[in-house]
């Protein structure tokens, strides 16, 4: 235990001490470079920060769609200095880090493991590291995702309610969690549980929905809902006070009806962009949701048991198969990536060919998206294409990973303890 927590100490120094010098070399290129360091949304953050300090709408800045609390809590950039707010993602990212190791700790994972799990996957993953560095929140929300599920499968439901409250408030995606975890909480059979249909497979797609439905009206569930619907209607109620309806429509409506034809890794945004003047574009934006919920709700059934993995597939298939995708929203299942290494059974050499398969698949992206943005040619076509042999590529390592993960008998054993 000792050596597994000396470790995992060093592990925190060095990836502080990485983080750091990430921030300072940023500093020094937004000054000397023409291409910034800095993530433009820190811009927008900053200046949204700037408007509440001067008793304004954080909503008068353009481009700001996020919770008034984040410019809340990054008004020391305009107090004390305007690193604050990287250096803050910064404890985040180390912060989900320590929360991850102590999961995997509960889930029975061995020190020196769960301390190779959190540095490979996360603490030196060089995305995770800039997207921290160069000013994007995302490190607060894998905090309060993964403190959600710590707590969940510790039995302290109502802190986890909590968590899983600021989380959907701060992003909307974790929003996806909630069958998930009301299907884990489910502990209590329902009555007349058997086999499924009671032995007539005419009626088993009917009977086991339904009575799946009625597990999950226990009282831990109910608990979760009511603390965390209580959590962000507070948050709701307190910002649209202050703020009215501007707060809703770029806080929650935006990310909800977005149709961004910008390019991105997303397979749907060539054909946003063709149609973005059509009568058609509101309702084409509405129906890419269609396979993310049907993909979803199999998930979310399938592997509710261990809540970790079905977690990881969830956010792993939402950001797949997401109308909008870009390197950022990576971090949304990265950070969940640890929880689950111990338990994916595969060669080495297995493993080098998923990551070289997913990275390739960005490189092929990235090049023609720098000729469109950087050069001026017209790329889209090509863009498009390298998008959809993404969507393959991402398809594939999903498939892969679950056909290669493997519950251990003292997981299940180790979390029914706690």
């Amino acid at each position: 235990m000792a050596a597994g927590r000396l470790g995992l100490g060093a592990a925190l120094g060095a990836a502080l001490l990485a983080r750091l010098g990430l921030v300072l070399y940023g500093l020094h290129q937004d000054g000397a470079m023409r291409v910034r360091y800095t993530d433009v949304d820190y811009r927008v953050f900053t200046d949204a920060a700037l408007l509440v300090t001067e008793g304004r709408s954080p909503y008068g800045r353009a481009t700001y769609r996020y919770t008034p609390l984040l410019a809340w809590v990054l008004t020391p950039n305009i107090y004390v200095a305007e690193v604050f707010g990287k250096l803050l993602f910064v404890a985040g990212d180390l912060a989900a880090a320590v929360v991850a190791y102590l999961a995997l700790r509960r889930r029975g994972t061995t020190a020196g493991q769960a301390c190779g799990c959190c540095a490979a996957a996360w603490l030196f993953n060089p995305l995770p590291m800039a997207i921290s560095s160069r000013g994007n929140a995302e490190a607060l929300v894998a905090v309060l995702v993964l403190a959600t599920l710590y707590l969940v499968e510790g039995g302290s439901v109502g802190k986890a309610a909590v968590c899983y409250g600021l989380a959907v408030h701060m992003k909307i995606y974790p929003l996806t969690y909630a069958l998930p975890i009301a299907l884990h909480l489910q502990s209590k059979p329902c009555v007349g549980e058997g086999a499924p249909g009671g032995g007539n497979p005419k009626f088993t797609l009917i009977a086991y929905p339904w009575r799946l439905f009625l597990k999950v009206l226990n009282r831990d569930v109910l608990l979760f809902g009511a603390v965390a619907g209580s959590v962000l209607a507070a948050l709701t109620v307190v910002f649209y006070h202050l703020y009215g309806w501007e707060f809703l429509e770029h806080a929650y409506l935006y990310h909800l009806t977005r149709r961004d034809i910008r390019h991105n890794f997303s397979p749907y945004f060539y054909m946003l962009y063709l149609t973005a003047e059509s009568k058609w574009s509101f309702a084409l934006g509405l129906a890419a949701f269609l396979p993310q919920l049907l993909l979803l709700l199999v998930v979310s059934i399938a592997f509710y048991r261990d809540l970790a993995f079905c977690c990881f597939l969830h956010t792993a298939v939402f950001v797949t198969f997401n109308k909008v995708c870009t390197s950022q929203y990576f971090v949304w299942y990265l950070c969940l990536l640890p929880l689950i290494m111990p338990n994916v059974k595969m060669s080495w050499h297995r493993s080098v060919l998923l990551l070289f398969l997913w990275l390739v698949g960005q490189g092929l992206w990235l090049a023609p998206a720098y000729f469109l943005e950087f050069k001026g040619y017209n790329t889209f076509l090509l863009m498009w294409l390298a998008g959809l042999l993404f969507l393959l590529i991402n398809s594939f390592v999903i498939v892969q990973i679950i056909s290669h993960y493997q519950k251990e008998a003292h997981v299940a054993k180790k979390l029914k303890q706690w």
